[in-house]
């Protein structure tokens, strides 16, 4: 089906066929699955993030993304600053975390061990990464 538009049909990203070729922060390995790259999608990009062991992302934000988190494996942290102080969000598998646009986080494994694996949607095609040089509060 190659002759028609990616528009009209139904696509399959195989596991091995995701690509690091997508923004990056220091800490973690994000891979594209679904994007207006792999398959020509208008509005959206999922995709799987890897975090080393004993490992912090970069403070970053997803500009006017919204971004929905699911947790495949192990027990990533996720720290934001609400205004007064750094907020934890602990998290297992099988959790979910909605991060809002603009909202600068960072991603954290503490397991001296295992990587966190999570797979990452967000509501633009490609993967906004905007890396910060410190966690910071949004302004109201």
């Amino acid at each position: 089906m190659p002759d028609r538009p990616a528009h009209t049909r139904v696509h399959l990203v195989r596991s091995t066929d995701l690509t690091g070729d997508t923004a990056q922060s220091g800490g973690m390995r994000r891979l594209e699955a679904v994007s207006g790259k792999s398959v020509g999608s208008s509005a959206l990009w999922t995709g799987e993030t890897h975090v080393a062991p004993a490992t912090s992302s970069s403070d970053h934000h997803h500009g006017e993304s919204e971004t929905s988190i699911y947790v495949v494996s192990g027990r990533p942290r996720f720290v934001f600053h609400d205004g007064e102080g750094e907020v934890v969000l602990q998290t297992g598998p099988g959790d979910y975390v909605y991060v809002p646009p603009w909202v600068p986080h960072r991603e954290e494994n503490p397991d001296p061990d295992h990587p966190a694996v999570v797979v990452i949607s967000r509501t633009t095609q490609e993967a906004i990464v905007v890396n910060l040089p410190a966690l910071t509060p949004l302004e109201d």
